[in-house]
């Protein structure tokens, strides 16, 4: 693919991941049942990899992959998210 997530945050109600393209997508976490429900420490405590998002304590993954191709996302291109 080529493409990887190199930075994440959550607010308004979404996680937004910056792509290395360029782009920004945000996805309602209501997507997320498990990161929906996580303290915001929880979902903070994530690693991300060139497949995805990991989040050991919650059992939880994201691929970018899968978000690419299965979810409808909300792309935004002017928008910065701050590296964690």
């Amino acid at each position: 693919m080529g493409i990887s997530i190199t930075a994440a945050e959550f607010n308004d109600g979404r996680i937004w991941m910056q792509l290395s393209d360029g782009r920004t997508l945000g996805v309602p976490l209501v997507c997320f049942p498990v990161l929906e429900s996580a303290t915001p420490e929880q979902r903070a405590g994530f690693e991300l990899s060139p497949r995805g998002i990991h989040w050991d304590e919650l059992d939880e993954d994201l691929s970018l992959e899968g978000l690419l191709v299965t979810r409808p996302l909300q792309i935004v291109r002017s928008r910065s998210v701050k590296k964690i």
